[in-house]
């Protein structure tokens, strides 16, 4: 994401990738003006021919909507954002869709300004930067599953098994070795040179499987990291151990996820972290909280009344130096956050 222009209302943003509109998408909702360059069908430019009306033609303008509404997929490259034209050459008044996509610039404004917590996810956005996408292998004896590491969550790809079936295929080196072969192929398939690759898992199947890949002529930056357990938990233990560190880096989403680690990990020694609306309040009152993880979207509630308490705990925390994290929940830390009641705050002291 790039910032081209920012004012008291709002800001011109360019759109790189699907991460940005995971951004973009927290911020347009309803109460937003979204401006972008888009079509429009001119019916001055329709004509009756032979009974039958033919088509308006499609003019490119510069359309401004009241955002209704908005609907974003997680891993999609398209957001639509549907409202009404409050600015337009034509049919100001009349109801209209953007469909955002990378490559698109967007302004993204609010009577009265924009809110403190769009401009805090935006900066964090900008800071990020052009994150590359990763790519996540967890392999075993006798499966593999393949995820796409991104900003705000991890994508399910493909899984590949040996289990099931009459015969006891697993006990073959040979049919092993033809599974690895294929699932390699097809994971070169998916991932391009450019892209970095973890490969991890219990047991040193982790191995062979990147000997194969690099006999198919892989070019990808490799980090073969061991787990202490298999399947989808196994990539949850490398984002949130720093096995994965020489590739992921400071990553968005390993941050995300080490804070959220961190703060059970608290809970289940009964030390400085505080969950509950009203506990966390409390705790970033006194100034007690250095670091608070919260669910993007409580911040934007259409509950005025809880967004307002958000609003306010955020704000308390900013006051006090705290940094706030507005987490994506799109992977499974941010579903254990969501069971936390949205929110956990790491505290600088322990707070009765």
């Amino acid at each position: 994401m790039r910032q081209l222009k920012a004012s008291e209302e709002g800001v011109r943003l360019r759109i790189d990738d699907a991460d940005d509109l995971w951004t973009l998408a927290q911020i347009c909702r309803a109460g937003a003006n979204l401006g972008m360059l888009s079509h429009r069908r001119d019916s001055t430019t329709g004509t009756q021919e032979g009974g039958r009306a033919k088509s308006a033609e499609r003019k490119p303008m510069w359309i401004e909507i009241e955002v209704v509404e908005c609907a974003f997929q997680p891993f999609s490259d398209n957001l639509r954002v549907h409202g009404v034209i409050s600015e337009a050459k034509i049919d100001t008044g009349s109801h209209h869709t953007h469909l955002v996509s990378p490559g698109d610039e967007v302004e993204v404004s609010f009577e009265g300004g924009l809110p403190e917590v769009d401009r805090a996810l935006i900066r964090t956005a900008l800071a990020a930067g052009a994150q590359p996408k990763s790519g996540l292998v967890v392999v075993e004896n006798d499966e593999v599953l393949i995820f796409e590491v991104s900003a705000h969550g991890i994508r399910d790809v493909s899984s590949f098994s040996m289990r099931g079936g009459g015969k006891r295929a697993d006990d073959s080196t040979g049919v092993r070795r033809g599974f690895f072969e294929r699932v390699a192929r097809e994971t070169k398939l998916v991932f391009p040179d450019r892209i970095p690759l973890v490969i991890c898992g219990p047991g040193m199947a982790r191995e062979q499987f990147e000997g194969m890949l690099r006999a198919l002529g892989a070019q990808n930056q490799i980090l073969n990291a061991a787990t202490s357990i298999g399947g989808r938990a196994a990539a949850n233990e490398v984002l949130a151990g720093g096995a994965a560190d020489a590739v992921l880096g400071e990553h968005e989403l390993v941050r995300q996820v080490r804070a959220i680690e961190d703060g059970l990990t608290r809970i289940s020694i009964s030390g400085a972290v505080s969950y509950g609306a009203a506990a966390i309040a409390d705790a970033a009152e006194q100034g007690a909280v250095e670091t608070l993880v919260i669910d993007a979207s409580l911040l934007r509630s259409e509950d005025r009344s809880l967004r307002a308490h958000w609003e306010g705990v955020t704000s308390a925390v900013a006051t006090n130096r705290g940094e706030v994290i507005q987490a994506s929940v799109d992977h499974d830390a941010g579903q254990q956050l969501i069971g936390m009641g949205g929110a956990i705050a790491l505290l600088r002291w322990k707070v009765d």
